[in-house]
């Protein structure tokens, strides 16, 4: 699981101003305007984890924000911006929706009813890393089951005070282990934690 998030544990719309305004959420594109300034998305270890990146598993919200956003632009792109389109355009998708039946993006499959039992498979089969992006909500099912085994946390020296947070109240109690731990120059800090 890989999020950029806030000191206060925001998750939400850190990609653009329109990007989820769920609940009234008017501070989009957080962690884009940070990043702008201060380079911290282009970082080795970011661009390391993604080279990792075999599939993709995410809640509904986040597939259609995913799906108009890597599903359509230029694989051609320079720098990372192609380079990460054509991946994510080329692993298979894994949706966890009840209500998505024709998904338009390519190699998109989407879960059944027991998202569970569905992602436990899917670790059980052959491939690498299946990254979970954004969705919290899928999130806190997966940490209910103990289906996660890395939590990557890009955080950024900001507050916003409101928003969705990653551990929200009702999250499973879970005790970590410190994996790794950088601070980048601009700020940022990248936590590796597994569950113990």
């Amino acid at each position: 699981m890989q999020e950029h998030i806030t000191l206060d544990g925001v998750v939400q719309g850190g990609g653009g101003p329109d990007e989820d305004r769920e609940g009234g959420f008017d501070q989009g594109g957080w962690a884009m305007a940070f990043d702008a300034e201060h380079g911290a998305a282009d970082h080795p270890i970011v661009q390391e984890w993604e080279s990792r990146t075999e599939a993709l598993l995410l809640g509904r919200k986040t597939y259609d924000i995913w799906a108009g956003a890597w599903g359509v632009w230029d694989e051609d792109a320079e720098g990372t911006l192609g380079e990460f389109t054509r991946r994510y355009n080329r692993v298979p998708k894994y949706v966890a929706s009840r209500t998505l039946t024709e998904p338009g993006w390519r190699n998109t499959h989407v879960l059944g009813d027991d998202v569970p039992a569905a992602v436990a498979a899917l670790r059980e089969g052959p491939g690498g890393e299946i990254r979970v992006w954004g969705s919290t909500e899928l999130v806190r099912t997966l940490a209910e089951h103990d289906l996660i085994d890395e939590y990557r946390l890009i955080g950024y020296p900001i507050v916003l005070g409101t928003g969705k947070r990653l551990f929200a109240d009702g999250f499973p109690r879970t005790t970590f282990a410190l994996a790794e731990s950088r601070a980048l120059p601009s700020g940022v800090v990248v936590t590796v934690l597994r569950r113990r």
